[in-house]
């Protein structure tokens, strides 16, 4: 991933690079991750709710041994949250050494872009949109992808999954 310095803010963001996918939906929009960042994808099953948990945060589930917390990203990034179906997944990925997983409501298919496929984000002046994980937007054929770092989002201070230090 390059970095790019946005004019309007002077902030330093991340731009997404060629490489392969995964796809999904939230709503009626289209994301993609890297699929390095991504361990399994499995079935939605109820997570132990954890009290006083934000919203977003599902609650748990015992991976093989493994205590995974579960974030909803259509809550976190405020995306019409749809009802759990049978298309609705659970995508776990390794962030910086910790497994987390991430509901979604579907998965499409792993694509691979290239860097002519891939647009710098948008510059929002407002507040209102937060674009801080978005690396880019990519075209193929008729869709458009918002590509997000999920590295980046989930281990934000404001996630309170995973400390600053791992």
């Amino acid at each position: 991933m390059e970095l790019v310095q946005a004019a309007p803010t002077g902030r330093v963001m991340a731009m997404a690079h060629s490489g392969e996918y995964l796809t999904f939906r939230l709503g009626t929009e289209e994301y993609g991750i890297d699929i390095l960042k991504v361990q399994e994808i499995r079935s939605y099953e109820a997570p132990t709710r954890i009290a006083n948990a934000p919203e977003f945060i599902k609650g748990v589930v015992n991976l093989r041994g493994v205590i995974v917390p579960i974030v909803d990203l259509r809550v976190k990034l405020n995306c019409p949250s749809s009802e759990i179906n049978s298309f609705t997944v659970v995508i776990v990925l390794n962030v910086r050494g910790r497994v987390v997983g991430a509901v979604v409501d579907s998965v499409s298919d792993v694509l691979e872009l290239t860097k002519d496929q891939i647009r710098q984000a948008p510059e929002m002046a407002t507040a209102a949109v937060d674009t801080t994980y978005i690396t880019g937007i990519a075209t193929v054929s008729d869709r458009m992808l918002i590509l997000m770092d999920i590295e980046g989002l989930m281990s934000s201070a404001d996630m309170g999954l995973i400390s600053a230090i791992a």
